[in-house]
């Protein structure tokens, strides 16, 4: 929580990108995300494949950084991952988008789902719209998705969204596996 504004003060915004589904909305990132992130992130099997060093967020102070990361991205790039929010509840449900940091093994849409949202179809469902954002928005012919070998449940998003495994990559000391969809291939499957 940011220190309370005088009466009649506003701080700017920034703009983005909203991408609605279905079920869910996908925008930019605000102060209220950062708590659910971090519990998020608190969660030992999430925390396994999607914190740097593959260990639960405990501390407030970690979790406000990672939000930080995630919403910096846009402030540095113009894009970035997209929070996702349940429409009918209003939930944060994860995040979900575009991600390419420096020394990064491509132009990557990555998902990340909190506990209590998987199985829904959700990562899916938000990963195939970032997808079509990304192939709209940017002269890109691949998107990749680096993927521990042990996230069966990612191998199987990647799979669902007709990527193909096509190689390896090191994240953090740790091996991953670059899932590959191509630009082609999905304005193809788009028009069936």
């Amino acid at each position: 929580m940011i220190v309370p504004l005088k009466p009649g003060v506003t701080l700017a915004q920034p703009d983005g990108p909203v991408i609605e589904t279905e079920r869910l909305i996908l925008r930019r990132w605000r102060d209220s995300d950062i708590a659910p992130n971090t519990a998020m992130l608190s969660d030992p099997p999430t925390a396994r494949f999607i914190t740097a060093d593959g260990k639960p967020v405990t501390e407030e102070l970690v979790g406000w950084r990672n939000a930080a990361i995630m919403a910096g991205h846009w402030v540095l790039h113009g894009f970035g991952m997209f929070v996702v929010e349940e429409k009918s509840t209003g939930k944060f449900v994860g995040r979900v988008g575009p991600w390419f940091p420096p020394g990064w093994p491509g132009f990557e849409v990555g998902w990340g789902i909190a506990g209590e949202f998987r199985g829904k179809g959700y990562a899916v469902e938000a990963a195939r719209a970032s997808i079509d954002w990304a192939f709209a928005t940017f002269e890109l012919d691949r998107i990749v998705h680096c993927i521990d070998r042990e996230n069966t449940a990612s191998q199987a998003v990647a799979r669902r969204l007709g990527a193909e495994r096509q190689g390896e990559t090191d994240l953090f000391g740790h091996a991953a596996d670059v899932w590959v969809t191509r630009r082609e291939a999905w304005e193809t499957d788009s028009q069936n």
